[in-house]
């Protein structure tokens, strides 16, 4: 009988939002922290990343990315988490800000009780 390696668990994405996990309209507000692979992970929103001045630009085919591009848009992780963070509340959906959202939800929620 072969013996089998031990598993190994990594983990390859973090969601970054100013909403609760259990919120899915809050959900349309989030970021995610996604691995790249060589150690280096991605800010993410709808197939755009964000960039270390905090500009956001599409992500094209890895077979597109010039050096200059990755060496801007990928992180360690602790950097790609900081920078998540900062942009988290300054998403806008629709023209309505992460303030607009939870506030309207807020009201929502007063109004069913």
């Amino acid at each position: 009988m072969t013996t089998l390696p031990e598993p190994t668990v990594q983990a390859t994405r973090y969601v970054v939002s100013c909403f609760e996990p259990d919120d899915h309209d809050g959900a349309h507000f989030n970021l995610a922290v996604e691995y790249r692979g060589r150690g280096l992970w991605a800010v993410v929103r709808h197939s755009q990343c964000l960039a270390a001045d905090g500009t956001w630009s599409w992500e094209s085919i890895p077979s597109e990315r010039e050096d200059e591009w990755l060496a801007t848009h990928r992180f360690d992780l602790d950097t790609a988490l900081k920078l998540a963070k900062q942009a988290a509340p300054h998403i806008t959906v629709n023209g309505y800000t992460v303030a607009d959202a939870l506030r309207m939800a807020a009201k929502h929620t007063a109004d069913q009780r």
